[in-house]
This record gives structure tokens, C-alpha cells and sequence, in this order.
């Protein structure tokens, strides 16, 4: 019997590449390169390599600069900033994500939101304060923007209507219902599915897929997190995403290979290509 903390063996490779727009390859005890190599064999073309604070968000930027695989997202998560606040770097800390996003190979702003899962009273401010930033540098910088929506699916919405949403937006995780998934298409914004679209319990997902428009879906791990069925509870890893696009298709009851061809088209659209050349930078 596996242990639950080994990574799963290798799925059967796609035919036709695809991107894993949100996971953490800093989390975890794989080196980066390694999950890469993984991903690359089975089909997995690259990552967005998200951050939730400075470190990560600069880890991010700096891995992305030097491996072709690889763009960054930067961003301090909602419940980071509760905590910058507490310490009076709330501000700084905004500015230092404004000046990795100008960097070439981060082009999205994220992971940012509102969690109301974790946080809680007079925190909730500085989060809507942080997620309103992330608006504005989001759209300053011409990045897309990615969102972490924890119980909190209407204030999100709200403050995106309200401020004005960048071009491309995407509900990473997405975990609303099919109802949500209408008022998201509507305004022409992105969904990301995570493995708990696979999830037995999760048939709101599966109906919030099949109410969005083909060309707004977008697929991803959020690893080490969310491993998709059957594997729950072992880590995950960006090369687990063909299993999450496999059952994505076969409830949509379309070929795999199409959808890939389209999940891909989706990424390249709102994040650009992954191959402009990197910059060397020692390890």
C-alpha cells in the first residue's frame, strides 16, 4: 500500500499540451526542475507558478526569469495581508508586488482575493484593501489577474464590478455553482478548474463547467493541493493535470485531445506564450 505523502506514479500523457495555470512548485520537497521534468512527459508544456507573499512572489519572478517552463504570478494572498498590516508593511509590501509585476515573464497578478474561510472582523479591511490594490496593479502592468474566492463569491464580484476588472480574470479554484459560473461569463471571465472538479461531491462544479463558455476554461492543480479523484490525499503535482482534463472531458463529452487544443488556446490568450527567452541568472 503507497504512503499518502509519496507523489502518485505518472497518468498516460496527453496527445495534445496543455498549461497548468496555478500551482506551487516552491511548496513541497520536489525540487522545481524535477516537477517540470515530470510535467514535460506527460504533456504538461508549462506552469504559472503562483506567489501568496514576498518570498514566494519573488521566488516566483526569479524562477520564471531563468526556466523557459515557467511564467510567475505575485501577489500577497488575503490571508497575508492581515498580517503585513499587523506590522505596518502592508503598504511596502504592495509596492514591492507593483515592481515584480513589471518584470517580462510575470504576467499575472495573483494569488489575490477575499477568504472569508480564515479570516474574520476588522482583518476583513485590510484584505479588501490588498485585493483593490491588486486591481490597480494588475491592470497598471496589463497582467491578468487571479483570484482566490473563499466563501466570499459575492463581495468578490461586487468589488470587481465596482473598481472595474483587468481584461483577463480568472476565479482560480473556481468553487462557485453553475449560477455563478453564468454571472462569470457574462462578463467575460475566466474559470480554472482545480481537481476538486473531479471531486464525488462537487457536482456544482461539474454544472458551473458545463454552463461556461468552452473558450473561458481554464485547468490547473494549485499543487501540492487538491489532488484529483482517485488519488485524493496523496501530494499533487502539475503532472497530475491530465487526469483533471481527462474527466473534465468525458463530462463534457467531448475528445480530450480537443479540449486540450482549447484549454491551451485559453492560457496562451490571457497569459501570453511561454516562449520568449529567459534570462540566465545563477542559482
Amino acid at each position: 500500500m503507497s504512503d499518502a505523502t509519496e507523489y502518485p506514479p505518472l497518468p498516460e500523457a496527453l496527445t495534445v499540451g496543455v498549461y497548468d495555470n496555478h500551482t506551487h512548485l516552491d511548496d513541497g520537497p520536489l525540487d522545481y526542475r524535477e516537477h517540470l521534468d515530470r510535467a514535460s512527459s506527460v504533456g504538461v508544456r508549462g506552469v504559472v507558478q503562483v506567489g501568496g507573499d514576498l518570498e514566494s512572489s519573488r521566488w516566483s519572478a526569479d524562477v520564471a526569469a531563468r526556466e523557459p517552463r515557467v511564467l510567475a504570478a505575485v501577489a500577497l494572498h488575503p490571508n497575508e495581508a492581515p498580517r503585513y498590516a499587523a506590522s505596518g508593511q502592508l503598504q511596502s509590501a504592495l509596492e514591492e508586488i507593483d515592481e515584480l509585476a513589471s518584470r517580462p515573464r510575470v504576467r499575472a497578478v495573483g494569488e489575490t482575493g477575499l477568504d472569508y474561510f480564515r479570516t474574520e472582523g476588522d482583518d476583513l479591511r485590510y484584505q479588501h484593501e490588498s485585493f483593490e490594490a491588486h486591481i490597480a496593479i494588475a491592470k497598471k502592468h496589463g497582467l491578468a489577474l487571479q483570484i482566490h474566492d473563499r466563501d466570499a463569491h459575492a463581495d468578490v464580484i461586487e468589488t470587481l464590478l465596482r473598481v472595474g476588472a483587468p481584461e483577463h480574470t480568472v476565479f482560480h479554484c473556481f468553487s462557485g455553482d453553475a449560477a455563478m459560473a453564468r454571472v462569470c461569463a457574462d462578463h467575460g471571465w475566466y474559470l480554472s478548474f482545480a481537481g476538486t472538479v473531479t471531486f464525488k461531491n462537487a457536482g456544482y462544479l461539474r454544472e458551473a463547467l458545463e454552463v461556461i463558455p468552452r473558450a473561458r476554461i481554464l485547468v490547473e492543480t494549485d499543487a501540492p493541493y487538491l489532488t484529483p479523484h482517485p488519488l485524493r490525499g496523496r501530494p499533487n503535482a502539475p503532472y497530475l493535470i491530465p487526469l483533471t482534463l481527462r474527466a473534465m472531458a468525458a463530462h463534457l463529452e467531448t475528445d480530450v485531445t480537443m479540449l486540450a487544443a482549447q484549454v491551451t488556446s485559453n492560457t496562451e490568450e490571457v497569459y501570453g506564450t511561454w516562449d520568449s527567452e529567459p534570462v540566465v541568472i545563477d542559482d
